[in-house]
């Protein structure tokens, strides 16, 4: 979905009811993973020689999604403490691994210990921005921001008739998209609707889990099936641009066609492994608790918090963040001001 497509599904929404209501235009975004985007590729010092990239990096990329979305209230999600928890305990070596490299390049600090400590001070530091801004931040022991999107992205639409917009380079997400809710990947550039993941992919987007359940997830350590690629699924499986299928629906049609090719005797002798990693990346039934889905309920009721532009123009002097923004009082003010005003 284009730039172009977007503005016409805001007007369409605006003429059938004006948008007035803090939850009418939803922002859910993955805070972590815009964070550690812009952290990677911005090399910003500020003149103490600190490293600031992430952080203003991070309130930039906000201020653009906010132009461009129009959002009526907007929510930051972070990974809370021990948030792999749930998964280890389906499949113990998910993500493991994944802080043993680097991820910026190498010239911007001189170890890996200096580079984490740089990314837990931004990190750190940006939530004191957040709270100084009309926005709602959001992080629960032992859930994934994953878990939370998806829970909100589903609450939403079913409590307060939301258009919801997911901010996240994580594909995963594709399988919450339908007609209440809309992925932007930063990295791409673009909106993803029904339609737009059907071009991309070549399936519906209601069979995105199915999708992923085969190919597996080599950052997280989900294994697919061996000798399967995206090409390859295509081909073998064109049921799933055809009709949306349940798990066993999928089982079911590799164990008739088993003869035909290995890659379906492959999905059948390892069902079981499958219908795991399918739990595992299945974000239609988030991993949260009963009492974490009460405590989102309620924050989603709660007001959005002022905006203190003195606050955040004191960090942000403070952490010599400079030229990051320009014009940056009026800028803030201009962007923000607005979502206080749907106070409903």
């Amino acid at each position: 979905m284009n730039k172009k497509e977007l503005l016409k599904l805001f007007e369409e929404m605006e003429k059938e009811d004006p948008v007035s209501d803090r939850h009418d235009r939803v922002l859910l975004i993955d805070g972590l993973n815009l964070f550690f985007r812009n952290f990677t590729t911005i090399k910003y010092v500020n003149e103490a020689g600190a490293h600031v990239g992430g952080l203003g990096g991070f309130i930039r990329s906000l201020n653009f999604l906010i132009k461009q979305v129009q959002p009526t209230s907007v929510y930051v999600v972070f990974d809370g403490v021990g948030s792999s928890t749930n998964r280890k305990n389906l499949l113990p070596e998910y993500k493991s691994g994944r802080n043993l490299t680097r991820i910026t390049n190498w010239d911007m600090f001189e170890s890996l210990e200096d580079e984490n400590d740089s990314k837990v001070d931004q990190l750190v530091r940006l939530i004191h921005y957040l709270k100084c801004l009309p926005v709602k931040t959001v992080s629960i022991d032992k859930a994934e921001a994953d878990d939370i999107i998806a829970y909100l992205s589903k609450k939403l639409p079913e409590k307060n008739n939301s258009q919801v917009f997911i901010v996240s380079n994580d594909r995963d997400f594709m399988q919450l998209v339908n007609k209440d809710v809309i992925l932007f990947r930063p990295a791409d550039k673009e909106f993803y609707d029904k339609n737009t993941v059907k071009q991309k992919f070549g399936i519906l987007v209601e069979n995105f889990i199915l999708y992923k359940t085969l190919l597996g997830d080599n950052s997280d350590k989900v294994e697919g099936v061996k000798g399967l690629g995206e090409k390859g699924l295509k081909k073998k499986f064109p049921e799933l641009a055809e009709k949306p299928m349940t798990f066993d629906e999928l089982i079911d049609m590799c164990a008739e066609k088993h003869k035909e090719n290995i890659t379906y005797s492959r999905v059948v002798f390892d069902a079981e492994k499958l219908k795991r990693n399918y739990k595992i990346m299945d974000l239609s039934n988030p991993i949260i608790s009963h009492n974490d889905e009460l405590f989102l309920d309620e924050f989603i009721d709660e007001k959005i918090p002022k905006l203190n532009l003195r606050a955040f123009m004191n960090l942000y002097n403070e952490d010599g963040l400079g030229k990051t923004i320009l014009r940056t009082e009026e800028v803030i003010n201009d962007v923000y001001k607005v979502l206080n005003s749907f106070s409903k």
